[in-house]
Order: structure tokens, then C-alpha cells, then sequence
């Protein structure tokens, strides 16, 4: 996903941005140095094309009721995938299957679309459709990184149920909630 959102360019990824270690003088620190990205050979067009149908899933696609109201663009697909075989001629049935036999929901995005800073994948095992369960989590962490909100304990709540789509309630602002939590409680 980074890959694609940064057009096509490859970065390699890395843990480390920087060490610190004790020296003859005091403490010193030393910054990793990142290699240049690779170009994968990606003609550009092709991949505005894809950037821009990514865009459209969350503006009038199956993103769209989630990133309502979100003051940033981004670009993300959703998706299912099949954790049993189901037979060509029998229909899909969430209700009669046991919970771990049930589709994952999926999501993959990037943000913001103009200048994108983050790239994620969400997977939500036995959960369904991809918009309805893991592109709200994806939502909550854009939210997160990019505006430094935390969702509101109603929001929390009900995206944990699978009954959001755009956030509800009004959310706090991550300086002002403690880290790490209290044993036994989410903040």
C-alpha cells in the first residue's frame, strides 16, 4: 500500500529511525540513514488511475458512509475474504456458520491522499464485509495519526459492536488521554 500511494517508489522498511549510546563525551546519538526509494517501473498514469478509483471509495464508494465529514482525503479498498469453502451452489449465510467459519473483513489505505504520510492494512478475522468492520478501525487511526484524536468512549463502544461507520460522540484529543491505560479498563 505505501508502495502505491508514494507512486509507485519503494521504500525499505525499518524499525530504527535513530540510536542512542554512550560516548567518551556523554550520550550520542546516530541516525539511521534510509535508502533512496526503489522505482518499481510503474507507468505514472497507471497509477493515478488506480490513486484516484482508491480516492473514490472513500467519497462515493463503499468507504464513503465512513469517511464522511473526515477533513483529510485519503484512498483505501475494501474487501472479504472466504475463511471456508462454500459450494458453487449453496448461498452465503453468516448466520448458520460458526463464528471462526465466518468471511474477514478487510481494508487497506493510505492518507492523506495528497501528500500520504500513512499506509495500513486492517484485517478483522470473522468479521464480514470490509466497510462495515475494518474500514471504521481504519478511519479511528487516520483520525488518530493525522488529527490527534481519540474516539469518544460511545465511539469505542459501538466500533468494537460493528455499529459505526464515521465516528460518533465527540472525540478527545490524544494528549489528554493517559497512556498506558489502567489494568482492565480501555481509555
Amino acid at each position: 500500500m505505501a508502495t502505491l500511494a508514494n507512486g509507485g517508489q519503494r521504500q525499505t522498511p525499518h524499525v530504527v529511525l535513530e540510536t542512542l549510546a554512550p560516548g567518551p563525551q556523554g550520550e550520542v546519538t546516530s541516525t539511521r540513514v534510509q535508502p533512496a526509494p526503489l522505482a518499481l517501473g510503474y507507468r505514472p498514469q497507471h497509477v493515478q488511475t488506480v490513486l484516484e478509483a482508491m480516492a473514490a471509495v472513500t467519497t462515493e464508494g463503499t468507504a464513503a458512509r465512513v469517511f464522511a465529514g473526515a477533513p483529510y482525503r485519503s484512498g483505501g479498498k475494501t474487501g472479504t475474504a472466504q475463511a471456508v469453502t462454500i459450494g458453487q451452489r449453496d448461498k452465503y449465510d453468516a448466520r448458520r456458520l460458526a463464528e471462526f467459519q465466518r468471511d474477514h473483513s478487510l481494508y487497506v489505505a493510505f492518507a492523506p491522499l495528497e501528500s500520504p504520510r500513512v499506509a495500513l492494512a486492517v484485517i478483522v478475522e470473522n468479521a464480514g464485509f470490509g466497510a462495515a468492520h475494518a474500514a471504521p478501525i481504519a478511519r479511528r487511526v487516520f483520525d488518530y495519526l493525522l488529527l490527534g484524536q481519540y474516539p469518544s468512549e460511545e465511539d469505542i463502544a459501538a466500533t468494537q459492536k460493528g455499529q459505526t461507520a464515521a465516528p460518533i460522540g465527540t472525540p478527545r484529543r490524544v494528549e489528554d488521554i493517559p497512556w498506558p491505560p489502567p489494568q482492565g479498563s480501555a481509555p
